[in-house]
């Protein structure tokens, strides 16, 4: 696995001693540390790290709001480590945006695993977003070019195919996007 940027927020110090040299045995960079959760958002937002690993029941901020908080403003592979295994937990965990969970005490070999794990989850979360995303911005595309064609075919009495290569041809001519030519054939006919 490579090297990581990880934020570690939990209460307890000597917790946070024992993540800090598990972490950097791991090769792991350790760019923050809390002992509440307000503070871990506030690291999040300055260190933008790959992994969060937060403790859930900590003073001012719980690290369920604190997630809740960084998946909105900076989003990042959060991984729980508590010593609450209860299942209304593991739910709020999981709807905070948690990628991994494990419970306290843990073994010092479940770390890496358990962060890899969170790092694949929100890789392919991701992933899944640009994927979508890119989705959206196609079809909204199509609809643009299809009411241009539809204005070209109406007005100059062209056949779809004709439209179509009309928009193309102005596109690679100018060097624009196809959308962006559409955009303009359509604001012009809304002029007229």
């Amino acid at each position: 696995m490579e090297s990581l940027k990880v934020v570690v927020a939990d209460d307890d110090a000597v917790m946070r001693t024992l993540l800090r040299a598990r972490l950097e045995k791991l090769g792991h960079e350790l760019v923050g540390e809390a002992d509440n959760g307000a503070t871990a958002v506030e690291l999040v937002k300055a260190h933008r790290p790959d992994v969060v690993i937060l403790d859930i029941r900590m003073p001012e901020v719980d690290g369920i709001e604190a997630a809740r908080q960084i998946t909105a403003e900076t989003p990042c592979a959060i991984l729980f480590l508590t010593a609450f295994g209860d299942q209304v937990l593991v739910e709020q965990a999981t709807e905070a945006g948690a990628f991994g969970y494990l419970m306290k005490p843990f073994r010092k070999e479940d770390l890496a695993p358990a962060m890899e794990v969170a790092m694949r989850r929100f890789r392919e979360l991701q992933n899944r977003s640009e994927q979508i995303a890119e989705l959206k911005e196609a079809l909204e595309t199509r609809k643009v070019v299809e009411r241009a064609k539809g204005i070209l075919m109406q007005r100059h009495n062209l056949t779809e195919d004709e439209a179509f290569k009309r928009i193309h041809f102005q596109a690679r001519n100018q060097n624009k996007k196809m959308r962006e030519i559409a955009e303009s054939i359509i604001t012009a006919a809304d002029l007229i």
